[in-house]
C-alpha cells in the first residue's frame, strides 16, 4: 500500500511564501485601487491561523487516522495506488469535499470551523492560508472512500493536493480565464464569488478543483457585480485564537440563552442565521458568507 506518497501541502509551502512576496509586490507597484489588497495586520492573521493549523492538523491526525484505518481494515475492498486510479480518487475526492464543504456552510456547528476561512475581508493569496484550527468535522465526509478501499494515505494525499490546488484561486489579480476552464475548473472568478458576502452570492461555488460539482447541483453563481468580501456581520478582531473560537462561543451564548431543547437543537445544526420564528436576532455572531 501507499508509503511514498509526498506530502503536498509541505512541498508546497516554499511557492505559497514566493507567491505571497509577489502578488503583494505587485499591489504595492502596480495597485488595483477597486481590490481589496493587503493589509499588514490582516495578512499576520491569515498566516498565524495557517501555522497554527498546521500544529492541530497533527492532533486531530491521531483519532481520525484511527478511524480511518479500522474501517479500511474491516472492508475487503481495495483500491490500487496506479496512473489510472489516482486520477479517479482525486476526481472522488473533490466530489467528496463538494459536500463537505457545501454542509461547513449550512450546518452551524459546522460552520464555527470554517468561518475562520472567510473571517477577512480581504481577498489575496494569504487568505487561503487563513485555515480553521478546528477540523476535526471534515472526516466523516470521506469515509463512503475508505469504505470503498481507498488506502488513508492515498486519501491524506488527495485532499493535500485538493487544498494546494485552491490556494491560486484566492487572488483579485486574476481575471476571468478562457470559457472552457472557467466551465470545468474553480478559478478565482468563481472563488471570489465563493468569498463574496452580498446576498445574491451568499452559499455558492463549492467547489474545490472543479466547479462542475456546483453546476450540476444548482449552487453555480457567475461573477458579475464586483465581490465584497468578509462576513455578513464581520469580526473585528485580528486575534488569532479569537478568530478560531468566535462561532463556538456565538453557538455557546445561544444555547444558554434558547427557551426550549428545539432551539437549542436549531442553534447548533440549523443554518448559521438561523432563528426562531418571532425571536429577533440576539447575537452579533458572523452569519454565514458566499
Amino acid at each position: 500500500m501507499p508509503t511514498n506518497l509526498p506530502d503536498v501541502v509541505l512541498w508546497s509551502i516554499p511557492a505559497f511564501a514566493l507567491l505571497t512576496v509577489l502578488e503583494m509586490a505587485l499591489h504595492h507597484f502596480h495597485p488595483d485601487e477597486d481590490a481589496a489588497g493587503y493589509e499588514t495586520k490582516d495578512t499576520v492573521t491569515s498566516i498565524s491561523m495557517g501555522l497554527g493549523s498546521l500544529v492541530f492538523d497533527l492532533l486531530w491526525k491521531v483519532p481520525i487516522v484511527a478511524i480511518y484505518t479500522a474501517v479500511y481494515e474491516l472492508t475487503p475492498l481495495r483500491v490500487p495506488v496506479l496512473w489510472w486510479t489516482v486520477p479517479l480518487m482525486l476526481l472522488a475526492q473533490d466530489f467528496f469535499y463538494y459536500w463537505s464543504h457545501r454542509g461547513h456552510h449550512v450546518i452551524r456547528i459546522l460552520w464555527a470551523c470554517h468561518v475562520v476561512h472567510h473571517s477577512s475581508r480581504k481577498f489575496n493569496l494569504s487568505t487561503a492560508l487563513r485555515q480553521p484550527w478546528t477540523s476535526l468535522t471534515v472526516w466523516p465526509f470521506y469515509l463512503p472512500m475508505i469504505a470503498c478501499g481507498v488506502h488513508p494515505a492515498a486519501l491524506a494525499f488527495c485532499s493535500s493536493a485538493n487544498l494546494v490546488y485552491q490556494f491560486w484561486v484566492h487572488t483579485e489579480r486574476i481575471d476571468k480565464l478562457p470559457r472552457p476552464l472557467e466551465y470545468v475548473l474553480n478559478t478565482p472568478s468563481h472563488h471570489r464569488v465563493h468569498h463574496a458576502s452580498q446576498g445574491g452570492y451568499l452559499d455558492r461555488n463549492f467547489g474545490g478543483i472543479l466547479i462542475l460539482w456546483d453546476r450540476i447541483f444548482g449552487s453555480f453563481t457567475a461573477e458579475t457585480e464586483r465581490p465584497v468580501f468578509g462576513l455578513t456581520k464581520n469580526i473585528d478582531t485580528f486575534n488569532p485564537l479569537r478568530v478560531a473560537t468566535h462561532e463556538y462561543a456565538a453557538i455557546a451564548r445561544d444555547v444558554r440563552s434558547a427557551d426550549s431543547w428545539s432551539e437549542r437543537a436549531g442553534r447548533i445544526f440549523r443554518g448559521p442565521g438561523w432563528q426562531p420564528a418571532g425571536r429577533a436576532v440576539r447575537t452579533a455572531a458572523p452569519e454565514r458568507t458566499g
